[in-house]
């Protein structure tokens, strides 16, 4: 009964947000040695009660080859915190990707600082 109890406790909002980001950073594109988030590919994340999470990404162009498992393998991660209810993923291209969408961290690694 309490393994019960603990998967419906809702998790405070920014920490279960920083353990998004955090699993959403072990996601990399496999042409780029960066993880999606510092790329700049993740435009929205919402945090809803009871551990319910949103999130909307993009992917560098609409006819990226790893378009296929990128939004799978950032849900499949998302999903693998422990507490997490229900995770929602939303695929757009707009705003198109640009490359000013990086952290500065992506652009240093990528050479373009």
């Amino acid at each position: 009964m309490s393994e019960t109890t603990e998967n419906v406790q809702e998790i405070p909002q920014q920490e279960l947000k920083e353990k998004v980001i955090n699993a959403i950073k072990q996601v990399y594109d496999p042409e780029i040695p960066v993880d999606v988030y510092e790329l700049g590919l993740i435009y929205e994340i919402s945090i809803y009660p009871v551990n319910n999470v949103y999130v909307l990404m993009t992917l560098t162009s609409p006819n990226c080859p790893a378009a296929e498992f990128i939004p799978t393998e950032v849900k499949d991660k998302i999903q693998q915190i422990q507490g997490i209810n229900h995770v929602e993923l939303e695929l757009t291209f707009d705003p198109p990707y640009s490359q000013d969408m990086m952290s500065e961290a992506a652009k240093l690694e990528l050479g373009f600082l």
